[in-house]
């Protein structure tokens, strides 16, 4: 009988993907950014088991793959997590965690929270600490001026206001 048609070595060979890129910045997290790494592994984990119990049936064992090297991350940022609780930062500086309102020259106001790289997305106003913006924010208080150095050009912003929300709002 052809070796492929058996089930003597447990299925077709799964292939290891290489490792995805760690951060060389501290994993400073936000108590729900936490919750939502553990949350993804969770989930890793759970399609991984419903790959591997069909792994006979696959023909491409590429996903089972990708599941291991993606569930190897999440497992490597939630060992790395240091949890900065907004709500134990100094309500008057700058810090991660922060909720800031900033005012550019126009008049526009526009609103960033600075938090982990793992919960990060600009689209919703989601900076990371180690962003160009989240570094001139940090360490200021209401009512300075700073420089944003943007690709499309420096920008002044003053720092209107200052909120550490309680949740991921």
């Amino acid at each position: 009988m052809n070796k492929a048609f058996t089930k003597e070595d447990g299925g077709p060979e799964v292939e290891q993907l290489p490792d995805l890129p760690l951060s060389p910045h501290i994993n400073y997290v936000t108590p729900w950014g936490l919750a939502d790494l553990q949350a993804r592994l969770a989930t890793a984990r759970s399609e991984l088991a419903r790959l591997r119990a069909n792994r006979d049936f696959l023909e491409d064992t590429h996903p089972i793959a990708v599941a291991e090297r993606d569930i190897r991350y999440l497992e490597s940022r939630v060992k790395s997590a240091v949890v900065i609780d907004p709500a134990a930062q100094s309500a008057d500086t700058v810090e991660f965690g922060a909720e800031v309102t900033v005012e550019d020259e126009n008049g526009q106001r526009r609103v960033f929270r600075i938090v982990g790289e793992d919960e990060a997305d600009p689209g919703k106003g989601c900076i990371t600490a180690h962003s160009p913006l989240a570094l001139a924010l940090i360490g200021e208080q209401p009512g300075q001026m700073v420089d944003w150095d943007r690709p499309g050009g420096a920008l002044e912003l003053e720092i209107v206001a200052i909120r550490y929300p309680a949740g991921p709002d």
